[in-house]
């Protein structure tokens, strides 16, 4: 029955997808410039239509030898990828002994780091990707950046408390080395805390800390103006009110809004010649006041529109969300057997979200944490910003929800389903707004991957065996526990591979111009004692054949080992689709 009705479910989310658009021919256009730019909801690159495949390596910089550089590129393009995107900042609180850092953020001063373990490592990246035909999507900050001073918590099962005690954080902490996850690179709360401020919001507010951040971004984008491997510059990873700092009771969305404005206007002051875009999840408040209101004039209609019909977006609201879920799930329960239609048993979805509790559903009839603005931030006020040339939203059911689950489906179901409904969504606000929206990240862990898993908000990995138990203690104590909630976590590796080439399908076919996994993985990598790359770390979950070849960093979406094959042969047919349209 489980395999049937997500193989029912597949074919009628295609259904819908084919009806609503359809692939083009490759489009060419007198522009023939060797910088990405747009048209509409298209990318474009020397004179033709530029849709995209790409994968995220943040810890590009983090490679120890140049070699290793250039052989992660070289396997990243023998797939067809053509996009790369990497953090374009490190952000230290005090110069560490080995490893790569960009800029030092101490007690109210900042300072770039010009030397070999600093921006030549950039220089580096920016070379290698130019020979290899790939282009990068450089992130300058990211909202996530979490201190063992701050309080980390975990929602498991609908159960918020402490993850273990502050002696097994601290433990696993010092096993795992800097620049290993994708939070320990610095970030906004960097410099929160080095400007002696409390607040995450402060960081889009406070003016030293605008022109501190806006010093670092002119740096970056001044040094890389006439490089044509830079893609575009994204402004933050998942900016949004809260962060592991705790935002102040004031902030709104517009907050980040007016953020974004700021900093793409001085971006575009300095560099004409690239793209400006977010880097949010794409989280949405449909009922907030917009600073950069969607123009009235009526929307075009689709250039992908089935022959002889012409479909036009429609504006998102709360009650055309509610009433389009509503119909989704009554058509899904047409396709269960007759016995449980009359029953009104659908099949119980476990909880197993690890997230902040903002994420949760307490209303199954609202809209939902993804689209009433309890995240702090509105992606398409943000779309709406002259300067911002893109926009982008991502894809991690594992830590955000994205919509109520359908009672009559199961956990992974709705995994799927709801993936697929927020991928043609954002495809849809594309079309709206006239701009191309790209998926900037997509994951999902795995039963394999789950004892490395680390949410992007904590430092914690709630399955790892330090864990392990107080976790199964905690969810057989709590109220709302049942016989689901102490089920292993994460996905099994066919039911990745499903959703990634469900994902993948609902994307190209929605019109949204740029697809990124996360995260892409390389072995035989060089080792360096105290690095992101050390000698037999065993915190990657596989420890190294020797003491001189390591592996990329695992935060518990790697591809490496078990499925690799896999999903790097769904990631290459996913080009030949795109590269065919």
């Amino acid at each position: 029955m489980q395999l049937s009705l997500t193989k029912a479910l597949t074919l009628l989310a295609c259904t819908l997808l084919s009806s609503a658009t359809v692939p083009t021919k490759t489009v060419k256009r007198a522009d023939s410039s060797q910088f990405v730019t747009t048209q509409g909801s298209k990318f474009f690159v020397n004179g033709s239509e530029f849709p995209f495949i790409g994968t995220n390596v943040y810890w590009l910089q983090a490679l120890n030898e140049e070699q290793d550089i250039i052989n992660t590129f070289s396997n990243i393009s023998a797939l067809g990828i053509k996009v790369v995107r990497t953090w374009a900042f490190n952000d230290v609180t005090e110069i560490p002994e080995t490893g790569t850092w960009f800029q030092l953020i101490a007690n109210g001063t900042t300072s770039i780091n010009n030397g070999t373990n600093g921006l030549q490592k950039l220089d580096m990246i920016i070379k290698h990707a130019e020979s290899f035909g790939i282009y990068v999507l450089l992130t300058l900050t990211n909202n996530w950046s979490p201190s063992a001073t701050d309080n980390l918590t975990a929602s498991i099962d609908g159960l918020k408390s402490s993850v273990q005690s502050r002696a097994v954080v601290d433990t696993f902490n010092s096993s795992r080395p800097r620049n290993f996850l994708s939070n320990d690179y610095g970030g906004m709360d960097v410099y929160v805390r080095q400007f002696g401020l409390t607040t995450h919001d402060e960081f889009y507010t406070n003016q030293t800390l605008l022109n501190a951040f806006m010093n670092y971004t002119t740096q970056i984008v001044t040094r890389y103006v006439d490089s044509p491997a830079v893609l575009a510059w994204e402004l933050a990873n998942d900016a949004r009110c809260n962060s592991s700092v705790a935002a102040s009771p004031g902030c709104v969305a517009q907050n980040i809004t007016q953020w974004h404005s700021t900093v793409a206007q001085h971006i575009k002051s300095l560099d004409p010649n690239h793209l400006v875009s977010s880097g949010t999840q794409g989280f949405l408040c449909t009922g907030c006041q917009k600073l950069f209101p969607r123009p009235t004039a009526p929307a075009q209609p689709s250039a992908r529109a089935v022959a002889g019909r012409r479909s036009v977006a429609k504006p998102l609201t709360k009650e055309r969300i509610i009433r389009e879920r509503n119909e989704q799930w009554k058509k899904t329960r047409a396709l269960l057997p007759k016995s449980q239609q009359e029953g009104g048993e659908g099949i119980r979805v476990r909880g197993r979200w690890i997230s902040t509790p903002t994420k949760r559903q307490s209303d199954s009839q609202g809209v939902g944490s993804a689209f009433d603005g309890s995240q702090g931030v509105d992606s398409e006020d943000i779309l709406g910003i002259p300067e911002i040339g893109f926009g982008s939203f991502q894809l991690f059911p594992d830590q955000n929800s994205y919509g109520p689950d359908d009672p009559s489906l199961s956990a992974f179901n709705n995994t799927l389903q709801n993936g697929i409904n927020w991928i043609t969504t954002q495809g849809q606000i594309a079309q709206l707004f006239d701009k191309p929206v790209s998926l900037l990240g997509f994951g999902l862990v795995t039963q394999t991957n789950a004892p490395d898993f680390v949410p992007f908000n904590s430092t914690v990995a709630p399955f790892a065996s330090d864990t392990s138990a107080a976790v199964s203690k905690a969810s057989s104590t709590s109220s709302a526990a049942s016989a689901n909630s102490t089920q292993t976590f994460g996905v099994t590796d066919s039911e990745q591979d499903t959703a990634y080439s469900s994902w993948l399908n609902a994307g190209i076919s929605s019109g949204v111009s740029g697809l990124i996994q996360y995260q892409w993985s390389q072995g035989n990598l060089t080792t360096q004692p105290n690095t992101a790359i050390s000698p037999n770390n065993d915190t990657t979950g596989e420890s190294s054949n020797s003491d001189t070849t390591g592996e990329s960093p695992n935060d518990g979406y790697s591809i490496q080992g078990v499925g690799e094959d896999t999903v790097q042969s769904i990631l290459q047919n996913a080009v030949q689709s795109v590269s065919s349209t």
